[in-house]
This record gives structure tokens, sequence and C-alpha cells, in this order.
């Protein structure tokens, strides 16, 4: 049921949200009283002083979920025993669906829409989903002659750091946490320090489905403190990291000069929106088009600004995507009537206004918006045509609202450009001919491609980047749990029977 937005500042107005650590099933302090401020990022105003967790908080909940995990009360738990845990914790989610939305919304600046439809649909689904695949994850037997049997089977790995980004923050630990604790992993939850406050609240909600103390730790801070605490922590088993490449190159080094855990990545992009020639330009292109680089104010990994245009289309397409994006509604995102919220920090904003200015430095030409106002971090969609694959806009990433619209000629130049980055996270192909469409998407070196529509898949579907994009590792589908599992080989000598 959709809120008004008188309904949705009451239940601002009445939230007191949680700022604390979470360690082995309680809410405490940092061990130095530390706490960082968080920010409302569409009025500037600061929402809460929350808890920083020290690299002794990182020990702490370390030996808190080694201690469960050896224990084996999560660990060695029946599946079945799991599955009716994690579906109780989507059952509380779905309960608390308003209340973690505006939440979720005052903390990130994300519209009010988006977070009612991820909280109350995705998040919880994704818990329910791997609850049912908890007990459907078998091992196998392997042939050999009479005197062997060889097992094959699926153990929890361990201790998992999980690093969650800012821009889909309840949306990314469901990501995460549902394969990881579903595996019987136990886990250490490092929300982005621009949006912590959901992720505290979700896990009181854990705890009250019965997840049991330490299983579940969530530590608040900044990436240089507590972020890299985790990743170089010797009993840490595992890192899953969802953010930007640079800073997943550091997981990669923090791995290296400790225990080389295991490391999964999945960071930036600059994905390709390609409209082929025999492409009809109706209303539904143009509102994937849209959508593809503005939804969520165009603060999303997989979002196809880089929009290559076949050139016998581009002047319709430019006018009619730039019609579309000035009908966006961009303000306050606690008001359903929000299409683009505010960018998450005034730091962003600052950053994707550079980009703006770029693009018209360059030569790129500005057909719409690209301006900001206030007192919050917001930006009207800026829409630029004309560019060319050398401008900085067309090869950075920039996450925030800006499509940029880039001619090609044929269809072997838009696999060439296409290819030409050094991401591959995602990439939309709109054509009329399934032929040219599978011909492309096997040689778009990318973890996603969607076809005639903008779409990253659902639960079903693997998720992750190829090159600087990403590991092999993935999120999502039963490939998700995977990573959370280590595979075991129990190698039995039989002996003949007496009497045999």
């Amino acid at each position: 049921m959709a809120l008004t937005a008188d309904e949705t500042r009451a239940i601002a107005a009445a939230l007191v949200p949680e700022t604390r650590l979470f360690i082995a099933g309680a809410f405490t302090d940092a061990s130095d009283g530390g706490r960082f401020e968080t920010i409302n990022p569409a009025t500037g105003a600061v929402l809460a002083a929350v808890a920083h967790a020290t690299a002794a908080d990182v020990d702490r909940a370390v030996a808190a979920a080694r201690r469960v995990f050896d224990d084996g009360i999560w660990s060695r738990a029946a599946p079945e025993d799991r599955k009716q845990v994690l579906l109780r914790l989507a059952g509380l989610v779905r309960a608390h669906r308003n209340e973690l939305a505006v939440l979720e919304s005052l903390d990130s600046g994300k519209t009010i829409t988006d977070c009612l439809h991820e909280i109350g649909n995705e998040v919880p689904n994704f818990f329910q989903w791997y609850a049912e695949l908890a007990d459907k994850a078998f091992g196998k037997v392997a042939p050999t002659g009479e005197a062997n049997l060889a097992l094959i089977v699926k153990e929890p790995a361990g201790v998992v750091g999980l690093v969650l980004p800012w821009n889909f923050p309840l949306l990314m630990a469901a990501w995460k946490l549902a394969p990881a604790l579903a595996a019987g992993c136990s886990c250490i939850v490092k929300p982005a320090e621009q949006t912590p406050l959901s992720v505290l609240r979700l896990a009181e909600l854990a705890r009250e489905a019965g997840v049991p103390d330490g299983v579940l730790n969530v530590l608040p801070g900044l990436g240089e403190t507590t972020g890299q605490a985790i990743g170089r922590h010797p009993d840490i088993d595992i890192v899953s990291f969802t953010g930007s490449t640079e800073v997943g190159g550091y997981f990669l080094r923090y791995a290296g000069e400790s225990n080389l855990k295991v490391i999964g990545l999945e960071m930036g992009g600059k994905s390709p929106f390609i409209v082929l020639d025999d492409a009809v330009l109706d209303d539904g292109l143009i509102e994937h088009a849209a959508m593809s680089a503005f939804w969520n104010g165009g603060q999303n990994c997989s979002a196809n600004m880089r929009q290559l245009v076949d050139a016998k289309l581009a002047a319709e397409y430019a006018e009619r995507v730039t019609a579309r994006a000035r009908a966006f509604r961009v303000g306050d995102p606690l008001d359903p009537a929000t299409d683009i919220g505010a960018m998450v920090t005034p730091e962003h904003h600052r950053r994707v206004m550079s980009y703006i200015a770029r693009g018209s430095a360059e030569g790129a030409r500005l057909l719409s918006g690209g301006t900001s106002f206030g007192p919050g971090s917001f930006i009207e969609p800026a829409v630029f045509a004309g560019l060319t694959p050398d401008m900085v806009i067309a090869r950075e990433e920039i996450f925030g609202p800006v499509l940029g619209i880039l001619p090609v000629n044929g269809m072997a130049e838009a696999l060439r450009i296409a290819r030409d980055t050094e991401y591959g996270l995602h990439a939309s192909i709109f054509t009329r001919d399934i032929d040219r469409a599978l011909w492309m998407a096997r040689r778009l070196p990318c973890g996603t491609v969607s076809v005639n529509g903008f779409s990253e898949g659902d639960v079903k579907t693997p998720f992750g980047g190829y090159r600087r994009s990403g590991s092999l590792a993935r999120d999502n589908g039963a490939e998700a749990m995977d990573q959370y599992l280590q595979t075991k080989t129990i190698w039995i000598c039989t002996s003949k029977p007496v009497g045999a």
C-alpha cells in the first residue's frame, strides 16, 4: 500500500534510530566511544551520530562470530532450521516495510517510492528465496571402485565480511546476507558510512527472527578504519564487497597482506545502452532509456549513461529522451510524487556537477538539466548529445543523473565502442532482430546483457562483472550461495566385509 506525503513525514517524525554497533546479539558503543555523523541528503541536517567501530571492535565482533561458528549452533544446524529463521526474517521485513523505507529514504536521499518497492518486495524476497535454497545445496558421490567411497560435500566457509555500498543499503544487505546466512556462515556487516541506519534496524529484526547471537554483527564506520580492519583481519575467511573499483583494489591488497582471504568484488561500470538501426523508438524504449540512466538518481553501478544510438535515429531519439528527462520531478524524497531524490552527500553532489561541467567543456551539447538546487544535494537530470568515445563523460563512471548520447554508424561500430571500456558490468541492446541481439550479447564482455529492456535480472540470476567491474564471484542466483560454501572431499577406504 502506498503512503501519502503526510504519512511518510509522520513516520519520520516518530523515528528514533538505533546508532550503536551490533555485536554478539546486543547493541553497544564503540570501544573508544567514537561517533560520526550521518546526514539527511535532502536537507543537509544531521540525522544521527553513529558509533564508529574501531579495529578493537572488529576483533570483538569477529571473535563472537568465530565462537558461534565453531559451536555449530547455526553453521551445523539442520538447513531446515536456518530456513525457518530466514522465512521469519522475511516476514518481519514486510511487517516493518514502512518504517524501514522511511528510515532509508531519510538516510540516503532515495525516493520513498523506490524504498517502499525495494524493502517491501525485493528485500524480503531475497531472504525468502535463499531460505528455500538452504536445504537444496546438494553434495555429490564421485564414481569409484568398490574399495573406496568418495563424498563431495558443501560446508559453510566460516566468518565472512560483507561490505555494503550506500546506493541500495538494505537491498545490498539482503543480496549478501541472505545467501551467507543460508549457507551457515557467521557475518560481519559493514554498512556504508553514509547510510548505516536501516541496516542497524535490520540487525534488530534478525535477532527477533531467531538468528543466534554472534551470527550477525553490524559495524558502522569509515572505510579507512572499519573497512580496512575487516579487510586485514586474519580470522575473516571471505570478504564480499560492493562499491568502487578503487576500494575493491584496496581489499585485494588487504587480503594479500594478511591471510589471503577470498575477496568477492562487484564494482563500477560504464554500461552501454545500444540502439540499433531497426529499433522502434516507442514510448517503452524511451522509458527504458531514461530509467537506465536516471533510476535512483543515476547512483547505480549498472546505470546505462553511455547510450550508443544509430546515427539514423539519433536526432529523434535525443528529442524524445530529452522530453522524458524534463518530466522527472526532482525534490523531497519523502514525497511519493518525487521521481528523483538527492545525491547522497554534498561531496558526491560536487563530483557529479564537475562531470557535467567537464562534458560541456569537452564539446558535448547539454540539451537539458544539469543544474543543481538546495538546500539539499539535488541535480536536475542532464541529457548530453554529441558525445565522442574519447570524452571523459563517455569513459568514466559518473554515478549521477547524467545521460549521454553517442551516435554510431552500424552494428559493428556500436559493438566496438561498447567494448572500448575498462569496465564490464552491464549492457542493454535494442533491436527487432534476435539474431543480432544474441550475436552482440555473446561478444560484449560484461556480466549481464539485457535485450529490449533495461534490467539487471532478478534473485534467480547471478549478477557481477568482468574486467574492472568485478571478480568471478557473483551476487544473486544459486551462484551467490556458492561463494559462501567450501567444497570438501571425504575419501573413505572400504574393506571387504567378513564373510563376503
